[in-house]
């Protein structure tokens, strides 16, 4: 049977026999953001589309369906200010449609770019909501797995709100990635992620540590000119901190320590943050956690090598590996970031969503993939309005793809 196409002149297009298309609010590689009516309500309303590809397989674009679903499940599970409110989700021509909150406002990314880089107290703001958001969504057993700032949307009256669930990990879930792949953005993934170890609630928060300070300083601290530069730069350079993060740099160093087990911990960053809003003092952590390193470094860097073949990165596996000694339970090089350095804001805030696909045993041919070449780098998960890539002054509603 065929399916209907929606297109951007496609306003007026009734869904469900409820939704009425408007105007397309952005494109990312995992859907198309719609806003539109809910004629029974008589409410706005954001509605992300999966996007049709004819040169998909039939078991390709289901699990790409299913995929949509996993999202809608996920984020309506989770009741919390800081989350994307999920509404509805239909079926219309054989293809999914999320309906969500509409909100005013844009993207974080969108915000940085537009007029530079927050200050220590607003970052530190975002990162209470931030913290409290993840806080809900793993102690419903989801992990975000993209904490980026074009994920993160800010409204008119200064609400942060975490969207994007499309990569999402739910306990007891089936993953729709294949066996031994991984699907995020290097920039702010975890080391841990890369290796293929068990991912936990710390991997989200290590991603919070590089988005607070992209958010201070108007870079990732792991912006590279290649994806094999990312990858080396997460798993083995020394980590340091924008001389921006100064103010609250013992929560950033804390989310940005290599090893999971010896993370900052959501409540610990919370109550730190909190303390430095009302003091103008950041505490120092009220101990250290110790636990089991869950990764090798040999394992996280294989990865890397993995990504930089395929992207022609250019880094030699002797460079790469060398700070893994050889041997399979080496430390990385730096476990905790050093020293804050200055650095000038760069356009590279958003981090481009990528798949890397590991073999699934040392003899076996690796493959990497790359998000499609037609999604664009970072667009607003779900931002009315703009273009993704605008620095306009002032952002209309937003809910767009990134």
């Amino acid at each position: 049977m065929m399916v209907r196409m929606v297109t951007e002149e496609a306003g007026g297009r009734v869904i469900a026999g409820r939704y009425r298309l408007q105007a397309r609010l952005g494109r990312g590689g995992m859907g198309i953001v719609w806003q539109a009516t809910d004629q029974l309500l008589g409410r706005q309303v954001a509605v992300k589309a999966l996007p049709l590809d004819e040169s998909l397989s039939a078991s390709e674009a289901r699990r790409r369906r299913e995929r949509t679903l996993r999202e809608a499940r996920a984020v309506a599970q989770l009741r919390h200010p800081h989350v994307i409110v999920v509404h509805d989700v239909v079926e219309d021509d054989e293809r999914a449609y999320m309906v969500m909150e509409l909100v005013d406002g844009g993207s974080l990314a969108d915000r940085v770019n537009a007029h530079g880089p927050v200050d220590a107290t607003e970052a530190a703001r975002i990162g209470v909501a931030l913290l409290g958001a993840l806080s809900t969504a793993h102690a419903a057993g989801i992990l975000h797995r993209d904490v980026k700032p074009s994920n993160v949307l800010v409204a008119e009256d200064g609400r942060v709100v975490l969207t994007d669930f499309g990569v999402a990990q739910v306990a007891g879930a089936t993953t729709l990635t294949e066996s031994g792949s991984f699907v995020g953005s290097p920039e702010y993934t975890a080391p841990e992620r890369m290796s293929g170890a068990g991912t936990g609630p710390e991997s989200d928060l290590w991603s919070l540590g590089v988005l607070l300070c992209a958010i201070l300083s108007g870079s990732s601290p792991f912006h590279r000119d290649s994806l094999g530069g990312v990858l080396h730069a997460v798993v083995s350079e020394e980590i340091r901190p924008p001389a921006q993060a100064g103010p609250i740099l013992p929560v950033v160093r804390g989310l940005l320590e290599r090893d999971p087990g010896r993370r900052l911990g959501a409540a610990e960053a919370e109550r730190m943050l909190r303390a430095f809003l009302a003091t103008g003092r950041t505490p120092g952590a009220s101990s250290s956690r110790t636990g089991e390193r869950r990764y090798t470094t040999r394992g996280v860097l294989m990865a890397v090598l993995l990504a930089a073949a395929a992207a022609g990165a250019g880094i030699s596996a002797a460079a790469l590996l060398a700070d893994g000694g050889g041997e399979g339970d080496g430390a990385p090089t730096s476990t905790a970031p050093g020293t804050p350095t200055a650095t000038s804001p760069s356009p590279g805030v958003p981090g481009a969503t990528v798949t890397v696909t590991r073999p699934a045993s040392p003899t076996t041919s690796p493959t990497t993939s790359a998000a499609p070449s037609d999604a664009p780098e970072d667009a607003p998960e779900y931002a009315p309005g703009a273009s993704p890539s605008s620095a306009t002054g002032t952002a209309p509603p937003s809910n767009a793809p990134k």
